[in-house]
Parts: structure tokens; C-alpha cells; sequence
């Protein structure tokens, strides 16, 4: 199996159990090993108190773009620690796409950086996550 075939497979067994991420409406765009796109178009529903996303929304967007990239190698992973930096509101009505890249991953340690931008390219957010292997696959292999 080619790494991007893996990398898809093990996505479409986390997406079948992602209730969390799938119900407040993001998307798969691309998969690949160490490497994972998604995206949200911001609704109501999103929106806090001064009408702009909300930063837990962006932080979900970017920490699931981060497991599907962590997870990508069919390796059950788990987040050890995150953060991130807000650089300007999403809007209502934008299309957030989240970025995770895998920066380096030695024996069961990982660290994937995530950019969050908007339809027009500009960055929203900058996260940081860092992943821990757990016994265990995605799926069977």
C-alpha cells in the first residue's frame, strides 16, 4: 500500500467515528502521510458574542486537521500538548481551510504544525501540536 493510499484509508476510518468534527461541518480535503487539509465555512452557529468565529471553532478545525495527519501513517496517535495563536477573526460566511504538516516525528513523538487561513489566503490562526503513539492501528493492515 502506497503511503498516500494508508494515509486515505486511515481517514476514512477516524472520519466514520469523527461525530464531533463532522457535526459542526468540516470537511476532508486532502490527505497524504504527515499531511492533512480541512475545511469549515463558518455559519451562525459558529459565531460568538461580537459576531466573528469562535476561537474554539478555529481551534477544533486546526486540532482535527492535526489528527488526520498524526494518524495518517495507520499508527493510533493521540495529541500530547497543543497551542495557538489567533492572527485575525474568521467571519461569518468565510471557508477556513486548516493546513496540518508534519514537522518531525522520532519513535513515538511527533510535531505538526497547522495553518488556519481564510478563502482569501490570509492566515487566521497558527497551531502547534505535539503527538503521542499509542499501541494500536487506525485499522487492520
Amino acid at each position: 500500500m502506497t503511503p498516500k493510499a494508508r494515509a486515505e484509508k486511515a481517514a476514512a476510518a477516524m472520519w466514520a467515528e469523527d461525530c464531533a468534527s463532522q457535526s459542526i461541518g468540516m470537511e476532508i480535503a486532502e490527505v497524504d502521510a504527515g499531511r492533512a487539509v480541512l475545511t469549515l465555512t463558518v455559519q451562525p452557529e459558529h459565531c460568538n458574542g461580537h459576531g466573528i468565529c469562535h476561537g474554539g471553532i478555529t481551534f477544533m478545525l486546526a486540532d482535527s486537521a492535526f489528527a488526520f495527519a498524526c494518524n495518517s501513517r495507520n499508527q493510533m496517535t493521540v495529541a500530547q500538548h497543543n497551542s495557538i495563536s489567533y492572527l485575525a477573526p474568521g467571519q461569518l460566511g468565510d471557508t477556513l481551510r486548516a493546513e496540518a504538516c508534519e514537522v518531525s516525528l522520532r519513535g513515538r513523538s511527533g510535531l505538526y504544525d497547522v495553518t488556519v487561513t481564510n478563502q482569501n489566503g490570509q492566515m487566521i490562526a497558527a497551531f502547534r501540536g505535539a503527538s503521542r503513539a499509542l499501541k494500536g492501528t487506525v485499522f487492520e493492515e
